[in-house]
């Protein structure tokens, strides 16, 4: 088999090396960081199905604009003049359309279904992983009526596409969470989305495919590529050159300026999240969405993570004290007898998401060069998706017939 090269350690280049070392390519995995943390140690570990609309849609232009003026708001670009903001924002403006909205639905459902049913497999064939993978759904919590309105929109929409999503009234969401008191309006049930550890699930990974040979090498910074004809031949980086007859990018946040070295347009922005922790006491039972506030829960047994705001930004990973505020207030809003504690500074996780202009992955090949793919641009569901673009990429690099259309996701729709 041949030599593949992955530039990304996160959960995506993982499960990348994952499918590519058990179809017996020699595999190097190389990330710019230690491979301790990272956008895939401390988000929510969600499984979304459900999430079939791209953060592209009708109706983000104006609540972006709203949000734009709160400290505190669930999404958040600050105002700047940057030509790769001023371009990905015009982008993200042509996409946010119904039609755009229509044409991705198809393609994100397939392959999050696919991805949930590489979860399964592989919790089953790895026992011993200890990944805390638990199908209890997803709740959408709201409190308003017109939060109301567009998630039973919303679960109209998943049902006719063959999600299966309950409306509930208050009493039978209160029903699901017996130890805490709901201030809701009602929810909406997702029964098919599950959910698991993610910093226990990247340890597994990690410590797996180094026992299974994947050369890993940490804080490898990518100088620059060499290459005849349209084959990369060399990465040549701070830790020395490196060979490869493939070259798979999943460098999450970092992949737009890889891709700049490699001659090619992929608009890539951050999306800074963070979370923290909490005793869970009184104990939470379902993940959930906070849908107003737009922060996302997430039950790990004896402790509860709560994490959420996007804030589109570059590659700095600062944390502003005011979005945990924005997080941490919103907690008692909806679960009124939980008594949070405001995390100390050395408590708040943040990770940068990577985030295309139309809210649709970059997964596939590359015109310009015949051994290069690219497995980024995730956004919010790089966990989510992270086994079913390890997989499609394993398929293209062995040329077999593809489980599921992919062209939505081209790396090339820019070009």
């Amino acid at each position: 088999m041949s030599n593949v090269t992955i530039i990304g350690g996160g959960i995506v280049g993982l499960f990348t090396a994952y499918y590519l070392s058990e179809e017996g390519f020699n595999v190097t995995l190389l990330d710019q960081g230690d491979m301790e943390q990272g956008c895939s140690t401390g988000n929510a570990g969600m499984i979304v199905p459900s999430h079939i609309v791209p953060l592209a849609s009708p109706g983000m232009i104006s609540k972006g604009l709203k949000w734009m003026f709160s400290a505190t708001s669930p999404f958040y670009i600050h105002p700047r003049l940057d030509r790769r903001l001023l371009q990905w924002c015009l982008h993200f403006y042509r996409a946010s359309t119904k039609h755009h909205v229509e044409h991705s639905i198809p393609y994100l459902k397939n392959l999050s279904l696919l991805s949930r049913q590489l979860y399964l497999d592989f919790a089953a064939q790895h026992p011993e992983s200890q990944i805390g993978l638990e199908e209890k759904g997803l709740l959408m919590l709201y409190r308003t009526p017109e939060m109301e309105r567009e998630e039973v929109e919303m679960a109209h929409l998943a049902n006719l596409h063959g999600l299966e999503a309950n409306v509930l009234s208050r009493q039978e969401a209160q029903q699901l969470e017996p130890d805490v008191e709901l201030d809701v309006r009602g929810a909406v049930h997702f029964t098919g989305d599950a959910h698991l550890d993610p910093s226990k699930l990247h340890g597994f990974l990690k410590d797996y495919l180094k026992a299974k040979g994947v050369n890993m090498v940490p804080l490898a910074r990518v100088l620059k590529f060499e290459y005849k004809g349209d084959r990369i031949q060399t990465i040549v980086t701070n830790k020395g050159d490196i060979t490869c007859d493939q070259l798979i990018v999943c460098a999450g946040a970092w992949s737009g300026e890889l891709a700049d070295k490699l001659g090619i347009y992929l608009p890539m922005l951050s999306g800074k999240g963070y979370s923290f922790m909490q005793q869970n006491q009184p104990a939470l039972q379902v993940p959930a969405i906070l849908c107003e506030r737009k922060v996302a829960v997430t039950p790990f047994g004896e402790q509860v993570r709560f994490g959420g705001t996007m804030e589109i930004t570059g590659t700095n990973q600062t944390i502003n004290q005011k979005r945990v505020r924005g997080i941490f207030d919103a907690i008692p809003d909806y679960y009124t007898n939980f008594k949070p504690t405001f995390p100390k500074p050395d408590k708040i996780w943040s990770g940068l998401r990577p985030c295309s202009p139309d809210g649709l992955p970059y997964i596939g090949a590359t015109q310009r060069w015949s051994n290069v793919l690219f497995g980024t641009g995730h956004s919010m569901m790089g966990v989510s998706l992270a086994p079913a673009t390890g997989k499609v990429l394993a398929e293209q690099l062995l040329n077999r017939k593809a489980q599921l259309l992919t062209d939505a996701f081209s790396p090339d729709r820019y070009n």
